[in-house]
């Protein structure tokens, strides 16, 4: 686990999870684009979607992927996050079952209740992933599935954070952290999980048509999606 700082290339102003997101929670779904993360789940063989007794959306944000799972066959959803801007519109969604202010490293959650936990696009927030894992690994009903999606720490280690524009040539980044995979691995063993699955996503031709100034990282990774068991 290193400090983003080091890498950090562009120097933009940074703001703390809670207020980051708070800030970018109306034009989230118009700048996040489902090739990060929802096109890596499409890919996904391991998991059996509709199977799941009940899941849980940590870091469900606006609900993107609340809605995905939804589409999925997913009967019975709940979901948390940490900024009350983001509940609002996952909130309006109407796809969840319960919905929780919280820290997904102490959710408050009942343990053993899970089926399938996913998390999309939060772990590089996280300076220390061990408290993730171990929470996750009290809320998974056994045989569980977590389905963790991120940013590529490739990309944050060329020195481009997770940011938006506050305003037109006013980007913020959101305070983040470098994992390694070993980092993941190491930690995801010691709470129990055993990894079924890995998938990459590389910067390709539907991103360079979506943003064409990525044209010279093709073929470069940006996001990643782990399947771990109990």
């Amino acid at each position: 686990m290193a400090d983003f700082a080091r890498y950090d290339a562009r120097h933009y102003p940074t703001l703390p999870v809670r207020e980051g997101y708070s800030a970018w929670s109306e034009t989230y779904e118009a700048t996040v684009l489902d090739l990060m993360d929802l096109r890596l789940m499409e890919r996904l063989t391991s998991v059996d979607w509709a199977q799941a007794d009940r899941a849980l959306d940590l870091a469900c944000g606006t609900g993107r992927g609340g809605v995905w799972l939804r589409a999925r066959g997913v009967a019975r959803l709940d979901g948390l996050d940490l900024t009350p801007a983001m509940l609002e519109r996952a909130r309006a969604k109407g796809v969840y079952d319960r919905l929780d202010e919280g820290d997904v490293t102490a959710t408050g959650l009942p343990g053993g209740t899970y089926g399938l936990i996913t998390m999309l696009l939060a772990d590089e927030h996280l300076a220390d992933l061990a408290p993730l894992y171990a929470e996750a690994a009290r809320l998974a009903a056994a045989g569980g599935r977590f389905v963790l999606v991120g940013y590529h720490p490739w990309f944050l280690m060329s020195g481009v954070p997770t940011h938006f524009d506050a305003a037109p040539g006013q980007p913020l980044a959101i305070e983040s952290h470098v994992h390694l995979f070993a980092d993941h691995v190491r930690t995801a063993h010691a709470a129990g999980w055993r990894l079924v699955e890995l998938e990459e996503g590389l910067v390709d031709a539907a991103w360079i048509a979506a943003k064409p100034k990525w044209a010279e990282r093709e073929g470069r990774p940006v996001s990643f999606a782990f399947v771990w068991t109990r």
